[in-house]
């Protein structure tokens, strides 16, 4: 009996079909994902899907190839950003800010907006998140933007001044006002857990909305509640949050090229 073909390559994700439905012979329940069949051993595999051992080795390397991200060299990964120079960076519009970034907040990467309490860290995010929604033709990504608010401070009345102040042609109907908040997608996550469980939730968003922009404000709120270094063990914890947090937010910016922001105080 021939190992079954997969319908299509996962390119890394978590969820994509590995080929039939793995239920012949009498097997008790299917595996709906690769991530659900790379869990699996050697016999339980056998059993869910009818194969003999080395049939079941093949296919448990074809599945674990497709899921594989693939190797990049530095070479290529510089070539991906010289083809299109202007979908490398997010302007600030702001000239100095431009020239000190080498061209504004950098997409495929993290980018941390520090400084103290009310120096306007989040008035930065909004406008950031004004920004990413305009058109390619006025410097913008032409997407949407998911903003995770820790602080409950972002301000719906507040971004619609600043869209009007900025670009007063472009936001001077109801339509594109209306257009550009429905873009900008607002999730409060008032704990490190909450906030980690999202971050771990967003690539499916990110695919679905187009999302180009992503924007935390702030790491600090939730960790400065939560974590109080004086206490024994409390550092490595904190130390392993902000690991774990920074490592995802990484592969999202690095795997769909988006800026992906997030607000420290200078103290943190």
């Amino acid at each position: 009996m021939s190992p079954p073909k997969l319908l299509a390559p996962c390119a890394g994700s978590s969820t994509a079909p590995i080929g039939r439905d793995p239920r012949p012979m009498g097997a008790v329940g299917a595996v709906p994902a690769a991530k659900d069949f790379l869990c699996l051993s050697l016999l339980e595999l056998m059993k869910v899907t009818g194969q003999s051992y080395w049939n079941v080795r093949k296919l448990l390397c074809k599945v674990s190839l497709a899921c594989a991200p693939k190797m990049q060299t530095a070479y290529e990964m510089k070539m991906k950003r010289a083809i299109n120079p202007s979908s490398a960076f997010l302007s600030t519009t702001l000239d100095g800010l431009d020239k000190a970034l080498h061209g504004g907040v950098a997409c495929g990467s993290l980018t941390e907006v520090t400084g103290p309490a009310g120096c306007g860290k989040t008035q930065f995010c909004l406008m950031m998140s004004v920004l990413a929604t305009l058109p390619i033709s006025m410097g913008g990504l032409d997407g949407a933007v998911i903003y995770i608010d820790t602080e409950s401070a972002f301000g719906a009345e507040r971004l619609v001044e600043i869209a009007e102040h900025r670009f007063p042609n472009y936001f001077g109907t109801e339509e594109k006002l209306f257009s550009m908040t429905r873009s900008i997608h607002l999730y409060r996550e008032l704990t490190c857990d909450s906030v980690l469980k999202r971050i771990e939730t967003l690539e499916e968003e990110i695919i679905s909305k187009k999302v180009k922009l992503v924007i935390i404000d702030s790491v600090a709120s939730v960790v400065r509640k939560e974590f109080d270094t004086k206490l024994q063990g409390n550092l490595m914890e904190r130390s392993n949050f902000l690991a774990r947090e920074a490592s995802l937010l990484k592969y999202l910016a690095e795997e769909f090229s988006i800026p992906v922001s997030f607000s420290f105080f200078f103290f943190f």
